[in-house]
């Protein structure tokens, strides 16, 4: 099995970060969450528009560095909420500062009902990788946690990963 790091990104309820998680337990991957320099304060509306106008003007936020250096890894899993039809700003920030020619990149992103293009630009950012199975993973569209998509999908994309390494 080739060496893999799952990079996620997470916000509000952890979603991103759940299934982060359970792809790791399955593939026994290094796990690391991208932190921003500056992390989001004030109230869930005040960060949602604030995200907004951040994703419109293609705003990149300073991210911590990561313990794990994703140079080390042969395959990169990244996961992301999607807001506004794209990734998170900080997911935008991860992918623009690696290199991800000749790895393999693993795809998901979590969302409310309204997975728009994040896949697509995130594979886009990876220039030179070749993209492995990606996943959308649905959860209520009031911004919570109750899981929409079915784990037997959730499953099945984890088995086309194990066998993609």
């Amino acid at each position: 099995m080739k060496k893999m790091l799952i990079v996620y990104y997470t916000w509000s309820n952890g979603n991103t970060e759940r299934i982060a998680s359970q792809l790791q337990r399955a593939v026994g991957a290094d796990l690391e969450r991208i932190e921003m320099v500056h992390p989001y304060e004030g109230s869930y509306d005040e960060v949602v528009a604030q995200g907004q106008r951040e994703v419109n003007s293609g705003f990149m936020p300073d991210i911590k560095t990561l313990q794990h250096d994703p140079a080390d890894y042969e395959v990169i899993a990244v996961g992301t909420p999607t807001w506004w039809y794209t990734m998170a700003p900080a997911v935008k920030t991860f992918l623009a500062d690696h290199d991800f020619s000749g790895k393999k990149v693993i795809l998901f992103q979590t969302h409310g009902g309204w997975p728009g293009h994040t896949l697509k630009n995130m594979e886009k950012a990876c220039k030179g990788a070749a993209a492995g199975p990606s996943l959308a993973v649905q959860f209520d569209s009031s911004g919570g946690s109750k899981l929409m998509t079915a784990e037997k999908d959730i499953d099945a994309w984890i088995r086309d990963v194990k066998q993609f390494l």
